[in-house]
């Protein structure tokens, strides 16, 4: 313990209230000799720099336990890595920079649950750089993070119908080796559909 908070740069003291309050995993232990290791050390940085960043204890705990029950990146990603899309490996502190006050436990588990967010050892990962782009701009733009994670579940739906329509449509109708080949063009009539229907609609306001 000694050892950890000397590294960490803070007291005993501090380290056992961290401890206390579950900031930091419990050691493992071998008898009476309690092992701590760069897990430890790597959480009591993180909040380090999110007490910098503003948040409060209890919101760092609120969040390191949204973290420790996330899903690992592997359950995520399931199948494989995304072919379209590049997965963004961050840090805690990232994560608050990108989002800044809104980047709440409440937010981090809806994250979590809808697939965009998931656990590799001490990093985040998003399974994709654009829609994190994405919802990092809308959000300093003024639009809740909790609205944008909400959009993005009801989005998920339509997107989900989409792909069935398109994909039986290409199968009935192409080889099945020309599919990927063939994607590009059905994400097209999507764009296209959805700029038509945004017409409408910002004409019709």
């Amino acid at each position: 313990m000694e050892e950890l908070a000397e590294q960490a740069g803070i007291t005993v003291r501090t380290l056992r209230f961290y401890r206390e309050r579950g900031l930091i995993p419990p050691p493992r232990r071998e008898g009476r000799i309690a092992w701590y290791d760069d897990h430890h050390l790597a959480r009591l940085r993180t909040i380090a720099a999110l007490l910098e960043r503003g948040h409060t204890l209890s919101g760092i705990a609120d969040l390191a336990s949204a973290f420790d029950s996330g899903r690992d990146v592997g359950e995520v990603l399931g199948l494989g890595e995304p072919t379209e899309e590049t997965p963004a490996r961050l840090t805690p502190e990232d994560l608050a920079d990108y989002f800044e006050g809104d980047a709440t436990a409440e937010n981090l588990t809806a994250a979590l649950d809808l697939g965009y967010l998931a656990t590799d050892g001490d990093e985040i990962v998003h399974i994709s750089r654009r829609l994190l782009d994405v919802s990092s701009a809308l959000v300093k733009e003024g639009v809740p993070l909790s609205a944008v994670l909400a959009a993005g579940r009801e989005v998920r739906g339509h997107a989900e119908a989409l792909a069935s329509l398109f994909v039986e449509l290409l199968r009935s109708h192409a080889a099945e080796g020309d599919l990927e080949r063939l994607r590009p063009l059905a994400k097209s009539v999507v764009d296209a559909e959805l700029s038509m229907a945004m017409d409408r609609r910002l004409r019709g306001s």
